[in-house]
């Protein structure tokens, strides 16, 4: 209608001025051209799609903003001149027309053009408000790294990674900005490719043979390192509120690699190594041994290290193929991999194979339809060693080592391994030799997702995730000559898991003149099954006899009583989101979160996770723009609420059983009745650990990005814990789950640092360095103290190290304070109560394990085709509970047991007691050299099909300075009690290694 009448207009014109009509001829030509939208993408100078470009035209003064696929699309006439700019990024100008504009920008001399995941999203690092930090494979991969968590090490300020154990696969402990639990751990939540994960085993732990059980591995170790892009930690409120309840822990995203710009890639990498135990344990050798004895019967004649015994030259090699290709309309990435570790200590060892397939491809007119696909599948086979963390004084393969009498001989003068013929102590070697534990876990996990465009800026988004595991732990003791299982035993623990992801989401971008807007909300469903068996036989058939058990349980011996379990867990989910932006200088960000869980009571089954954040760009404002000095500075504030609900599940619920004992009888006394027990109260109101912090926040870039960096403040708070606390008069039970009104406070700063010192066309060189603070401290606790850390050694059941009480940080410890040796060598220690007795009520609070800095230094430098690079981190102001010195005491040398030559030396005597004391509380501060690589590129521009070979050869922890005398001061075993954290205990771990190796990187 709207032509018709132009066209009308146009002819009467005509009668009046043919220039006139001509004009409006123009003029309506001009307005039907205009109805065609000009679509393209905008991409940096990696093929890396760059959201929330503004893409403006200079005729009409349209704005629009791409999306998070770098997409745009804007109503322009044919010919216009469109000027596209990203903060970061050098602005291009480009002409409108009728073909798909693809627009590569480079990036400027700035930190904030980098595109950065986010939540169900990505943005340019300008556009954050929160506190968060992204990790980009160049700068991850280093050295032997089985897992993703252990990647972090001292690259981000605020996040500590301890090491539960050294054998290869093994667990470790992620600390986001503190301990913000009593009982529900302090793991953050990691989402790979969109999909998060549960914090659950997803292998099968070990049974206690009298050896210790031994924990499930790392439930990350199933990923392909190689095959990761980029590695994100949000850490405030903020960033990860978006995740409701499982962000308190912070939240680490994970994405994958995919084809990259540019024609089909095919790359090969490779390394092999060799690895030592990171230091001996200073214990006596068979000479000073000899001359410390009071007694010579405990001189056996010979001379054994039997730190050298069980300890090796562990090997590692690595491979990894990848191929990848991109299209006009997708891309996809395929890559196998095999990593086989042999672990420092004899027969441990870990291999892995892994198959990732990730694929795009686009469909219909405009690339309305967008569908992802990523899969991974995984195969583990692991070998371990009994060297359990529940094990008592006397049953670890490691303390029996370095107890072990230096003037034993390995083996008699049957060639057959040393009888030691003690209860509670073997020959370590022997002990290898009858044990055997082999575990299998394969895990795929996948998901597909689809973008459909409703409308220009308006795109609806569907993911549906799987994540499958079985494991298979096969556990033999075969009959031996110890008081361990002597007729030998063997157990099978199974168990299986599969979680299922499907959500639905929108996202809208809208941009008018200056102001931006993104609004996101959606749908999210997940399910957690999980269910195992156990069972075994006792008095097996010896060893090289007949049939293994784990091929045939049922060839011989007595089976024990099969046991299994079921659960399941569900999480509904509905979240929101809103960005906005002003002129790229005032930013504010809200999002919200309700999640139902069943985990909690029927009265309180949702929790709604808040938060909002504020962004100001200083160095666009009028005042400092002209200041060629500042090409960076933004503050950011934060406020924001996330949940916890890493909890057992069905403790809301009532749990009864029938037992003889609570039985009556009927009619007579013959007749008897099981009767009804309750095992757990109900709590219909038990809900969600809250946790409620802010951050303050300053981001910079000085003199051309030779200083950039950012400073922030956190304040964290723990609200509502749930502890398992005693009940109250009448109550079924002695305790009960229950939220308590304690609090649990972190706070500190962080900084990071960063220069190019040196950028040239033949050498540059980056540093950079990131550091935090931290205090923690616990309040309103509505019990006296609660205790956890259990302790092992001789005469020590039942005591624990860790404490959890009012005005103190969490698991600080609880022990006697040694003040030192009388003349005769006898422990001396305080009397606190005075009464001249010593005993548990003079037990001390001292400070605990969590350090209160944590820094890391990392280095790049680049000189031709030479690449260097070293990593150095370290901390300041924790403890360690040094449990296997405990273990070596004075009183060894009275027990035909070797002991820490500290304790000889210092002339304490061999009859004092064993008691838990500040005499094995030791700091943990150290500084290491974490990693160490020499890199060098050859090119062949003769081989047209060669892109490059670089080669290198690279060092792991090669030096530590410390004053710990254990293994590692970088340790944190598990020996939780009754539920609750434990914190700083080093019981006889698996130690680190120090490794080296030799590695190619070949692209064709």
């Amino acid at each position: 209608m709207n032509n018709q009448f132009l066209l009308m207009v146009a002819v009467w014109l005509s009668a009046v001025s043919p220039s006139m009509a001509h004009e409006a001829s123009h003029r309506n030509y001009y307005q039907v051209a205009r109805q065609e939208p000009v679509k393209g993408v905008v991409v940096g100078s990696d093929g890396t799609p760059i959201p929330g470009a503004s893409v403006k035209s200079l005729t009409s003064k349209k704005v629009t903003t791409t999306n998070e696929r770098g997409e745009f699309s804007i109503e322009v006439a044919s010919g216009e001149k469109l000027v596209i700019s990203s903060i970061g990024y050098t602005s291009q100008e480009v002409t409108a027309g009728t073909k798909t504009l693809n627009v590569t920008l480079q990036l400027s001399n700035s930190q904030l053009g980098e595109v950065v995941v986010v939540g169900y999203g990505s943005q340019t690092k300008a556009d954050v408000t929160g506190a968060l930090t992204q990790l980009k494979a160049d700068n991850i991969k280093q050295g032997v790294n089985i897992s993703v968590d252990n990647m972090l090490q001292g690259k981000v300020a605020g996040v500590r990674i301890a090491q539960s154990s050294g054998e290869p696969g093994a667990g470790v402990d992620v600390f986001i900005r503190g301990v913000g639990s009593i009982r529900s751990g302090s793991t953050p939540l990691f989402v790979v490719d969109g999909v998060p994960l549960s914090n659950d085993n997803v292998s099968a732990g070990g049974p206690d043979f009298g050896l210790g059980s031994s924990e499930p591995k790392n439930p990350l170790n199933f990923l392909n390192t190689s095959d990761i892009e980029t590695i994100t930690i949000l850490k405030d409120a903020s960033a990860a509120s978006i995740y409701g309840a499982r962000g308190s822990n912070g939240v680490v995203l994970i994405t994958t690699k995919r084809g990259s710009k540019g024609g089909p890639s095919l790359t090969y990498d490779a390394y092999l190594g060799t690895s030592k135990v990171i230091k001996k344990l200073d214990v006596l050798n068979a000479d000073e041994y000899r001359k410390a004895l009071a007694n010579p019967a405990y001189d056996h004649g010979g001379n054994t290290d039997w730190q050298d015994v069980i300890y090796r030259n562990g090997f590692v090699q690595n491979h990894n193929l990848s191929f990848a290709k991109t299209s006009a309309t997708g891309s996809y990435l395929a890559s196998l991999s095999h990593m086989a570790q042999d672990g420092i200590v004899e027969k441990s060892s870990f291999k892995r194979t892994t198959a990732r397939l990730n694929a795009e491809e686009s469909f219909f007119d405009e690339k309305r339809l967008t569908v992802k696909m990523n899969l991974t599948a995984s195969d583990i086979n692991e070998t371990a060693i009994p060297n359990g963390n529940t094990a008592g004084s006397d049953g670890q393969l490691i303390i029996h080592a370095l107890m072990a009498n230096p003037t034993r001989s390995l083996r008699d003068s049957t060639g057959g391994y040393t009888n030691f013929n003690m209860n509670a102590h073997y020959n370590p070697a022997y002990l290898l030799s009858i044990y055997d534990d082999k575990t299998n876990t394969f895990r795929v996990l996948g998901n597909i997702e689809a973008t459909l465009r409703l409308l220009p800026g308006l795109n609806y988004r569907f993911n549906y995730g799987i994540d499958k595991s079985t494991s298979e732990r096969n556990s033999t003791i075969y009959p031996n000559v110890t008081d361990r299982q002597p007729t030998g035993a063997y157990a099978q623990n199974n168990l299986s898991s599969l979680s299922t992801l499907l959500e639905h989401y929108l996202t809208y971008n809208l941009a008018i003149d200056k102001h931006q807007f993104e609004l996101l909300g959606g749908f999210s469903y997940q399910q957690f099954r999980f269910s195992g068996t156990t069972f075994g036989m006792i008095g097996i058939t010896k060893q090289g006899q007949g049939v293994d058990p784990e091929y045939n349980p049922g060839y011989a011996g007595t089976a024990t009583s099969p046991s299994g379990y079921a659960q399941e867990n569900e999480l509904q989910s509905y979240f929101g989101r809103v960005n906005y932006n002003y002129d790229s200088r005032y930013m504010f960000t809200a999002s919200i979160r309700a999640d139902g869980s069943t985990r909690f009571g029927n009265n309180k089954k949702y929790g709604y996770f808040p938060s909002v954040a504020l962004g100001w760009t200083l160095s666009r404002e009028d005042f400092l723009k002209d200041i060629s000095a500042i090409q960076e500075l933004k503050l950011r504030a934060s406020w924001g609420q996330t949940g916890n609900q890493e909890v057992p599940n069905k403790i809301t619920q009532a749990s009864y059983s029938l037992s003889t004992g609570a039985g009556y009888y009927l009619y007579d006394n013959l007749n008897l009745v099981n009767g009804t027990t309750v095992n757990r109260t109900a709590n219909p109101d038990l809900r969600w650990e809250l946790v409620e912090q802010y951050n303050v926040g300053v981001d910079f870039g000085f003199w051309k990005n030779k200083l950039y960096g950012s400073l922030e403040y956190y304040n964290k708070t723990t609200k509502n814990p749930i502890l398992n606390i005693p009940s109250g008069p009448l109550s079924p039970t002695t305790t009960i789950w229950k939220n308590v009104d304690a609090q649990i406070v972190n706070k500190g700063f962080e900084i990071m640092l960063g220069s190019q010192l040196i950028r040239t066309k033949d050498f540059s060189w980056t540093l950079d360095v990131n550091g935090s603070t931290l205090s923690n401290k616990i309040k309103d606790l509505p019990v006296s103290e609660l205790y956890s850390g259990s302790i092992s050694g001789p005469g020590l059941s039942g005591v624990n190290a860790n404490i959890y009480k009012n005005g103190y940080e969490a698991g600080s410890f609880y022990m006697l304070k040694h003040l030192g040796y009388d003349k005769d060598g006898k422990d001396i220690f305080e009397d606190k109560t005075g009464d001249g007795v010593i005993n548990a009520s003079d037990r001390q609070i001292f400070e605990g394990a969590i350090p209160n800095f944590n820094f890391g230094l990392n280095s790049q430098m680049r000189y031709k085709k030479f690449d260097f690079s070293f990593s150095f981190i370290g901390q300041t102001g924790g403890y360690l509970v040094n449990n296997t010195a405990l273990d070596l005491n004075i009183n060894s040398l009275a027990s035909d047991r070797n002991v820490l030559r500290k304790y000889y030396e210092a002339k304490a005597s061999t009859t004092n007691p064993v008691q838990l004391s500040s005499l094995y509380l030791e700091k943990s501060d150290f500084v290491r050299l974490n990693n160490l690589r020499l890199g060098y590129t050859f090119t062949c521009d003769r081989l047209t099909w060669l892109k490059s070979f670089n080669l290198y050869v690279s060092a792991q922890n090669l030096m530590t300075i410390t004053g710990y005398s254990g293994y590692d001061p970088l340790v944190n075993t598990t020996k939780n009690s009754g539920g609750n954290q434990s914190l700083g205990i080093d019981y006889t771990t698996y130690p680190a290694a120090k490794t080296f190796l030799l590695g190619a990187t070949v692209k064709f």
